[in-house]
């Protein structure tokens, strides 16, 4: 393969994303977790389908970093995943020194890399990895919004029994209760949602899209969701290698746009080769506004508790 993306953690977020990038044939990918007999099985079981499947990327795994070097993208799914009744918040102390470490080794091998965050809390874990590495805004990009939007979008079709290749939508804010969806920005094959919905419906779809990810952790008891988080990265990755120039929601460090700054969080951003390429600015009503910045003051208090390096 002509890249090489890195999967750090083999659990179920990692697993999957590894496959979905390797059968799509994006790059060659490495696979690396603490338990590194872990990723060499999965990575060995995935390499044992490619030839039912017909794929040629290559899939490795185990515990050294030493493989993961020159790295075009490095996606980062490590960490302890929530429980039942436990907030991506909850997770702040426990993840926050994994983070450390992982950026600190991914930087080492590929100094040039663009990392995408997954790890919650995911805006804070992306502040942790700037922090870390010293990389410009653009070469840290958080998985939020793609994911976020997906379920907004699913709701939306499964509402109006329609295909999900008709809608649009976007969500705001951090990866957490407090993010904002855009109904008024949301289309069904260009017609807003507001003319095909009421608004209480579309109520019912903005409050189960900002609890999406707590549902799916209720129905599994152990562990979160991880087939929609892993497309939603696979988006984000064919983006970024073939160069597509394609506007998605991401955690990105905001520089004064939305009217916030030094702070990861979701907007609309266009990505290609180098990363998150340009902040796309929407025109938001007073009541998003203050939606939005509700929702950076929330990723702020997070971001303020992170200790100190």
């Amino acid at each position: 393969m002509q890249y090489k993306v890195t999967v750090v953690g083999a659990g179920n977020v990692g697993a999957t994303t590894a496959q979905r990038i390797a059968e799509a044939e994006l790059a060659d990918v490495v696979m690396v977790d603490v338990l590194a007999d872990l990723a060499t099985g999965k990575a060995l079981d995935m390499m044992e389908a490619a030839p039912v499947l017909g794929f040629n990327a290559k899939i490795s795994g185990g515990g050294d970093y030493a493989p993961t070097a020159g790295s075009d993208v490095c996606v980062v799914t490590s960490g302890l995943a929530r429980k039942p009744g436990m907030s991506r918040d909850d997770l702040l102390a426990k993840n926050t020194d994994i983070i450390r470490e992982v950026t600190t080794q991914l930087v080492k091998y590929s100094p040039d890399t663009i990392i995408i965050m997954v790890t919650n809390p995911l805006d804070a874990m992306c502040e942790v990895a700037r922090r870390v590495s010293g990389f410009p805004r653009e070469r840290i990009i958080g998985m939020a919004g793609v994911l976020d939007a997906a379920r907004m979008r699913w709701f939306i079709a499964d509402a109006l029994k329609i295909s999900v290749q008709d809608i649009d939508a976007f969500v705001l804010g951090g990866h957490g209760d407090t993010m904002v969806p855009l109904p008024r920005y949301a289309t069904v094959n260009g017609i807003p949602l507001p003319q095909l919905l009421a608004a209480d419906k579309i109520e019912a779809i903005n409050a189960r899209t900002r609890s999406g990810g707590a549902e799916i952790v209720n129905y599994y008891k152990q562990g979160s969701a991880y087939y929609a988080p892993s497309a939603a990265v696979l988006d984000m990755v064919a983006a970024i290698l073939h160069d597509k120039k394609k506007i998605l929601p991401c955690a990105v460090y905001l520089n004064g746009e939305y009217g916030l700054k030094d702070l990861f969080v979701g907007v609309p951003a266009l990505l290609g080769r180098k990363g998150m390429e340009k902040v796309i600015e929407l025109d938001l009503s007073a009541d998003e506004k203050a939606q939005l910045q509700k929702s950076a003051d929330a990723v702020h208090e997070l971001v303020t508790a992170l200790p100190k390096f």
